[in-house]
């Protein structure tokens, strides 16, 4: 649907779209103690958490208008003062008070909120919990993603009684109450969705698209496609605290240097989507509240393609590795705004992944690799770099090109358009390019079962090896942790040597902050989890 049509249906179907006037002061709308006016740098396309085709900005409303199951608790951030980040080791309830996972594993057990209701004040019910698995495991989007905790039919789902939901598991499985964390296990009102589904839409995709059904900490108030959209609070929110009554105003200003200007000017409470240059001259320039957090399972890297000569040669893609300049381009083009993923011990000794790969550039070392693989003159090759990647993957690409030239490896550098990078990236067709990666899940053997052995695009180097493919599926429903550990670092160890993923940095969620604003949240998908965030 195109953003224009989508204005349409939104109009409609009776989402307000007499929004306030984009670049107008809160204050012009309600008092500013009152208004949380946030800069965002795309717009949502759908409401629907399990929207085919939805794009990450769409989690912005979806997120904190729908609750979960149980979701994932929250820890402060180390170093910051009044921030959290997600705490994916303690999964707490939501829509469910409590949960009780069975001794063997295979039977979850949710105790529905007392008391809890939706934005039209109907109960929220084991019935609701019943429908909309159902309906996320019956969708594309979100079926191949809760596949991977084995949810995948709707057999599993059972109403015990009005309050009571099970789910019911072939085995246990250690991803199965995370992937109920994530955006797409949404609860939905399923008594008001049925009454907008039809014979050829029976989960009422066209009407969820452009309206909600949900009972979260949020209602959609407004929204003007490409422009902006408000929230307000739902005071009867029963499944946590509602720590103010500010509405939010979500601004969409694609723009950089409009959205750094508001926040240096501080007409904005929260900016979002600045670049590492502009957040490290405010920082020198001693103002705004700048907030970096790193994403624990979110990694930027330069792919080899492990199955196209001459990368099919690991020496070559350790050579490769070894001629990096990682100090040069962290500093000339992340301005060090991230977690450094280089220079790491050659000794693996905890299963934490992505960690540090023992690489720095050694020149010398990496002539020596490609003589060792018979290359002494070096070769020719591509660097493909994505269009949407903006100010980083040029000069990441400038750089690789004068490293790679003086241990003879010639390279051109191809820009492309997102959707043909995409493309290229399903069809294994590219030597060499940046890879952005980030995992929903943050257990290290996700990691590797999506971006070292998933048949799909998330496998950016191509790699193909039996035994990492061996303890992906092995660790996944490993009970023992000491062999799991033991089988995780395993999995680190064949990365560090065979590289198809010369791993960079794991970049800042880089936020500025109005002072008047607390409850900052960091959550996973990067997306703004507006819960606890107050303003004085």
């Amino acid at each position: 649907m195109k953003r224009r049509d989508f204005l349409n249906v939104a109009a409609m179907s009776g989402v307000s779209l007499v929004g306030l006037r984009l670049g107008a002061t809160p204050a012009q709308a309600q008092s500013r103690s009152d208004v949380i006016r946030i800069l965002l740098e795309d717009s949502p396309n759908t409401f629907d958490p399990s929207g085919t085709g939805y794009n990450p900005a769409s989690c912005n409303i979806s997120w904190n208008v729908y609750d979960r199951l149980v979701t994932f608790g929250t820890k402060p951030v180390e170093g910051e003062d009044d921030a959290h980040i997600y705490d994916y080791s303690n999964i707490v309830g939501q829509a469910a008070e409590s949960y009780e996972v069975s001794e063997d594993g295979t039977v979850i057990t949710f105790k529905m909120r007392d008391g809890a209701t939706f934005h039209d004040g109907r109960p929220v019910t084991a019935h609701d919990a019943k429908w909309s698995l159902d309906r996320a495991v019956s969708l594309p989007t979100s079926k191949a993603q809760l596949g991977t905790g084995s949810l995948t039919s709707p057999d599993q789902f059972a109403v015990v009684d009005d309050m009571t939901f099970q789910i019911t598991l072939p085995q246990a499985d250690r991803f199965t109450l995370p992937n109920l964390c994530i955006l797409f296990p949404a609860i939905f009102n399923s008594e008001l969705a049925k009454e907008h589904a039809t014979e050829d839409d029976p989960w009422a995709e066209a009407w969820l698209k452009t309206n909600e059904a949900g009972g979260g900490p949020f209602t959609v108030s407004r929204y003007v496609a490409d422009q902006q959209f408000v929230l307000d609070r739902f005071a009867e929110w029963k499944n946590g605290a509602v720590p103010s009554h500010a509405r939010i105003l979500a601004q969409i200003v694609p723009v950089a240097s409009s959205r750094r200007v508001s926040a240096e000017k501080g007409e904005a409470d929260l900016v979002r989507a600045l670049s590492g240059r502009d957040i490290k001259d405010m920082i020198d320039a001693g103002k705004p509240r700048v907030l970096g957090i790193s994403n624990p399972a979110r990694m930027v890297s330069i792919a080899l393609n492990s199955e196209m000569a001459p990368f099919d040669n690991k020496l070559v893609r350790q050579a490769v590795a070894f001629a990096v300049p990682y100090d040069e381009m962290f500093e000339s083009v992340l301005y060090s705004r991230g977690t450094p993923l280089f220079g790491g011990s050659a000794e693996t000794t905890e299963p934490v992944y992505p960690q540090p790969l023992p690489y720095t550039q050694d020149l010398e070392k990496a002539k020596a690799l490609l003589a060792e693989a018979g290359m002494p003159d070096g070769f020719e090759t591509t660097f493909t770099i994505d269009s949407s990647l903006g100010t980083t993957a040029e000069p990441i690409a400038i750089l690789m090109q004068e490293a790679l030239g003086k241990i003879g490896i010639t390279v051109k550098i191809e820009k492309v358009p997102s959707a043909q990078m995409g493309q290229l990236q399903t069809e294994r067709a590219l030597p060499m390019y940046i890879a952005v990666g980030g995992a929903w899940l943050a257990d290290p053997d996700y990691f590797f079962r999506i971006f070292y052995n998933s048949t799909r695009r998330w496998n950016y180097g191509n790699y193909q090896n039996e035994e990492m493919s061996t303890l992906v599926s092995e660790t996944r429903f490993e009970t023992d942790e000491e062999v799991y550990k033991a089988k995780v670092i395993r999995m680190i160890e064949l990365a560090k040597e065979d590289v198809p993923l010369i791993a960079l940095w794991s970049p800042y969620q880089d936020t500025v902050l109005s002072d008047a604003v607390s409850g900052y949240e960091y959550m996973f998908h990067g997306q703004l989890e507006l819960r606890l965030l107050e303003k004085t």
